[in-house]
């Protein structure tokens, strides 16, 4: 399901977010992006890896990530676009197909 929920972005760091995957739900910045079909692949990846590690872990190991590459001098676009779940979110946003041939944990292994 998808909510367009403008304020959740107002209050996030890093004014440049559209969307947001939080399970079961994608959070959209504006309705318009409910139709940008790599925005909603992108997150539909993310809702792929937060059900196989059962929400909770996917969001530890996502921070943990984010806080390990921060502390090693990266900046913030940096440090986010080094995480293991963005890292397969953007290599596959523009395959429509991907989530139907996605192997299990699929963002650990490096393809």
């Amino acid at each position: 399901m998808t909510i367009v929920f403008p304020l959740l972005f107002k209050l996030l760091p890093g004014k440049e977010f559209r969307a947001m995957a939080f399970w079961p739900f994608i959070f959209v910045k504006e309705k318009i992006l409910i139709y940008d079909s790599i925005i909603m692949n992108h997150e539909k990846i993310h809702l792929a890896q937060q059900k196989e590690l059962l929400v909770l872990p996917f969001y530890l190991l996502y921070f943990s990530e984010f806080i390990l590459y921060r502390l090693s001098k990266k900046n913030y676009e940096q440090a986010y676009l080094k995480i293991s779940f963005e890292q397969e979110a953007y290599k596959f946003d523009k395959d429509l197909t991907y989530l139907k041939k996605r192997k299990l944990w699929a963002n650990f292994r490096s393809n």
